[in-house]
């Protein structure tokens, strides 16, 4: 069976509960964990730390991804995601805040599949997600090459 896990990356509290309650009342019914920084996401992944207990191969459907994290930088998990053979191939959008050309630029460069900035409008923000969680989850498959 396919894992249809979503792991978000969000360290602001209230963008963590935007995400959960859109992702909620436009029925995506996907499992998600919530890492609050770039380290814990790193953890889950592989499966150390305090996650060191986890099956690493049960790698998420979906990564969503901030760029401005504590303790290790979105472009930084994004660079090892995309290094470990078991994470390769893991679909990684990156959901922030930030307009900046250089962050856009680093994240594409580096293997994120997508780059979406967080509006501030809520109704935009409900239906970015939904296209996410469309194209992602349901229209997607999964290279070949994933274990």
């Amino acid at each position: 069976m396919k894992n249809t896990r979503i792991l978000l990356v969000e360290d602001n509290p209230d963008h963590q509960e935007l995400t959960l309650m859109t992702l909620a009342e436009n029925d995506v019914l996907n499992e998600i964990v919530v890492a609050n920084d770039g380290l814990e996401a790193l953890e889950y992944l592989f499966a150390t730390g305090r996650h060191a207990s986890r099956d690493a191969r049960d790698v998420p459907a979906l990564v969503l991804l901030d760029l401005k994290l504590p303790k290790l930088g979105g472009i930084e998990v994004l660079r090892r995601v995309r290094e470990d053979e078991r994470t390769r191939y893991v679909p990684v959008v990156i959901l922030t805040s930030s307009s900046e050309e250089e962050d856009i630029v680093a994240s594409l460069q580096g293997g994120a599949n997508s780059y979406v900035r967080k509006p501030v409008d809520f109704g935009r923000f409900v239906e970015q997600l939904h296209r996410l969680q469309a194209y992602w989850l349901l229209t997607h498959e999964p290279h070949g090459g994933r274990p």
